[in-house]
């Protein structure tokens, strides 16, 4: 058992959270949830030992791995893929090679008797009793195994980390992780740069494989199918549920109406004596009365209600000026880099109305084909951009391309026409901007402070056609279920780029599958996709064998 000892941590006199004490179970797999900014990645990162609390403390038995994964990395790049993964065993490794090396270094030594010989004898036994006791291991077959349930083709083994993107360094340390079978697994959004499929390999080996784990994550379903426990960060506290995110939403809905009658019930006690001791404290025969009333009130803890976002905005698109009947036509479209072919020969027509989703492993060609659509890259074969067709983009860098000098409402007062520029601090309060926030630069802002505002000004753009490449990476679950909501309201055509199931369920009615350098169309939403592709998986495993 690991166990968390009144962590208190404050930074510049506010404090971010005060005592917070909880246990972790061998099997508990945890669910860290709270607003950005209530100090969810802080408290993964004292457990890490990469932060120090305040006060308190972590404490662990001796031998106990714990391992980390932050949402950003800084991978070295000196090593191939295989050779990276495998220092996940360089511990053993290390192990068997001074092993030899002392049983080597007894077949030579004479001197049986001498303190130096008996200190050896000892070592040589304590390593061996443990690396003996390390059920016997197929390294090689294991981080292949591993390496390709995440994703990588056995190609792609012997390349350079340094040819991979960050989100594929990304995942050669989770492969690493993982390969560890750690004590605790600690995950700092690490649904954020896979693909569906590696999610849910990943989910699985959570589920199956996993010893304790606590992870935070925005996307909903990773977190509902892999938890048990949630613990709530707020207002410098915490409350710990014994079940997964869906559960634990009912549980706090009808802890804070508890709270709030508590808190109604003591504002009117107080209230009441406060009218008490203000009519009488002048009376004589009422003076002890009125001490003692005063007395009471200078004592009382004060009955605190949870932070809730009562905003109840309800953003909405522009109505789209009316395209024709086929907005985007793709015929036997190529294209290749050099000796890489992405796809060959695909063909897809989207229809005026449509909401689609494109969907695949990483690398696949999901955003090569956005980018043929919006005349970004050359290719060979046809595509038709129907007539009076307004296309509204949302890249991946879509952040990067925000003028800096602006304030953030500069930049959505700069495009705001209508009734909807009497909303700009009610919308930008709904995306987490609110207070001071408006006024920053946009230089000064963080790369999901970006992302939520580059959202903000797309929401205001009249357009009939919308292509969102992976918009939901930093947003939060609440900013995601008003962006779904929006979305599924708007009269145009919607193409969506995303790994995040909960946010395509119920959104996109059609899926197009890329990979393998084709594109294949799928008449059915996410759900019945998924559910088809675990039954061709098991298909394909039952012809292997």
């Amino acid at each position: 058992m690991i166990t968390v000892n009144d962590i208190s941590v404050q930074f510049g006199g506010t404090t971010l959270f005060s005592n917070v004490s909880f246990a972790i179970n061998e099997n508990d797999k945890i669910a860290l949830m709270g607003k950005n900014g209530a100090g969810k990645s802080t408290l993964l990162k004292i457990i890490a030992g990469a932060s120090k609390p305040s006060t308190g403390n972590i404490s662990a038995p001796k031998d106990a791995v714990i391992a980390y994964l932050p949402q950003h990395l800084l991978a070295k790049d000196n090593a191939t893929v295989f050779e990276e993964t495998s220092k996940a065993f360089a511990e053993i490794f290390t192990m068997k090679a001074e092993i030899e090396k002392i049983n080597e270094e007894l077949t030579i030594r004479t001197d049986y008797e001498s303190d130096a010989y008996m200190a050896l004898i000892e070592r040589v036994s304590e390593l061996s009793e443990k690396f003996y006791s390390i059920e016997e291991v197929n390294y090689e077959a294991e981080v292949e195994k591993v390496l390709k349930g995440l994703g990588f083709e056995r190609s792609d083994f012997n390349r350079p980390t340094s040819e991979f993107s960050g989100g594929w360094r990304m995942r050669i340390e989770l492969a690493k992780i993982l390969l560890q079978k750690p004590d605790l697994i600690l995950l700092d959004e690490p649904t954020n740069h896979i693909d569906i499929e590696s999610v849910m390999w990943l989910e699985d080996f959570l589920i199956n494989s996993a010893k304790a784990v606590i992870v935070i994550s925005h996307d909903r379903a990773f977190v509902d199918n892999i938890t048990n426990r949630t613990i709530e960060v707020t207002m410098g506290r915490i409350y710990d549920y014994k079940a997964n995110y869906s559960h634990y939403l009912e549980l706090r809905k009808d802890r804070r109406a508890h709270q709030q009658k508590a808190y109604d019930e003591q504002q009117k006690m107080i209230a009441e004596n406060t009218e008490f001791i203000e009519r009488f404290k002048g009376t004589y025969s009422k003076t002890n009365q009125v001490q003692s009333r005063v007395k009471m009130l200078e004592k009382l803890v004060l009955v605190e209600v949870d932070e809730v976002d009562t905003s109840a905005l309800r953003l909405k698109f522009p109505p789209a000026p009316r395209s024709g009947q086929y907005p985007v036509v793709v015929s036997e479209l190529s294209k290749s880099y050099g000796e890489h072919i992405v796809f060959n020969n695909a063909n897809l027509v989207i229809e005026r109305g449509e909401k689609v989703a494109f969907v695949g492993k990483n690398g696949e060609g999901k955003s090569t084909m956005i980018k043929a659509i919006m005349g970004e890259i050359d290719f060979q074969g046809k595509m038709e951009i129907g007539h009076n067709v307004k296309i509204g983009y949302f890249a991946q860098n879509q952040a990067s391309l925000l003028d800096e000098n602006l304030s953030v409402f500069e930049t959505i007062d700069q495009i705001a026409v209508g009734d909807i520029r009497t909303k700009i601090k009610d919308m930008l309060g709904a995306f987490m901007f609110s207070g001071d926030d408006i006024t920053k630069k946009v230089k000064v802002l963080s790369g999901g402070e970006k992302t939520r505002l580059a959202m903000i000004k797309l929401l205001l753009e009249p357009v009939n056609v919308l292509i969102l490449d992976e918009p939901t990476n930093h947003l939060d679950m609440k900013t995601k279920d008003i962006i779904k909501d929006a979305l599924k309201d708007f009269d145009g055509t919607l193409i969506l780029v995303s790994h995040d199931r909960d946010f395509l369920d119920g959104l996109a009615a059609k899926v197009f599958e890329f990979g393998h350098k084709r594109v294949k169309e799928h008449f059915e939403d996410v759900a019945g996709f998924l559910a088809h592709k675990k039954i061709e998986n098991l298909r394909e495993i039952e012809k292997k064998n």
